[in-house]
């Protein structure tokens, strides 16, 4: 609204409908759809087609520089989609390309371990684990233990690539469990 106003100081009020029109009018890049039709359900209408030439001079000089109000209140809007494009992409990073069968740590940011007394001495990851499926973009498929009781489905946020150990690195290998004739 502010791009809008900006060089309107004085006659801005009587603008705001028009403004107002020009948001509701307009795509949701959220939401895919007019606010107008999300908000009332249906399409926003003028009333009267304002396209007809009318007899009044007056109303035609109006609907001339409405069309001119809705003209800059568009690229005002477009102008501001643009920055918060910008602003929001530089906080955003590339994410990684999962494959189905690539190791991973899981982060144990956010899991429970009962026998653990305090939680803040635990390993930061858990693993590795292979990726069992690419849910979506940002979700993957585990193949985790059994007894680790939680959803198999993770954000790829809380997991990183499982790098394997360097040459002469010691390693205390896990042993597996057998639990009713399954190894784990």
């Amino acid at each position: 609204m502010r791009f809008f106003v900006e060089h309107r100081q004085k006659d801005w009020p009587e603008w705001l409908a028009s403004a107002e029109f020009a948001v509701n009018n307009k795509v949701h890049i959220a939401m895919k759809v007019l606010p107008f039709i999300a908000n009332y359900g249906k399409e926003l209408r003028m009333g009267e087609d304002i396209r007809r030439r009318g007899k009044v001079e007056s109303a035609t000089e109006f609907v001339e520089k409405m069309k001119k109000v809705h003209k800059e209140a568009g690229a005002a809007l477009k102008k501001t989609q643009k920055e918060m494009k910008r602003y929001a992409d530089r906080s955003r990073k590339e994410t990684e390309r999962w494959k189905k069968g690539n190791r991973v740590l899981l982060s144990t940011k956010d899991l429970v371990f009962k026998e653990i007394p305090v939680q803040k001495l635990t390993e930061r990851y858990i693993g590795p684990y292979a990726i069992e499926e690419i849910v979506s973009m940002n979700m993957v498929k585990l193949r985790l233990l059994s007894s680790m009781r939680i959803y198999l489905v993770v954000n790829v946020s809380q997991i990183v690539q499982y790098k394997e150990q360097v040459k002469g690195q010691k390693k205390e290998e896990r042993k597996l469990v057998e639990i009713e004739g399954i190894e784990e």
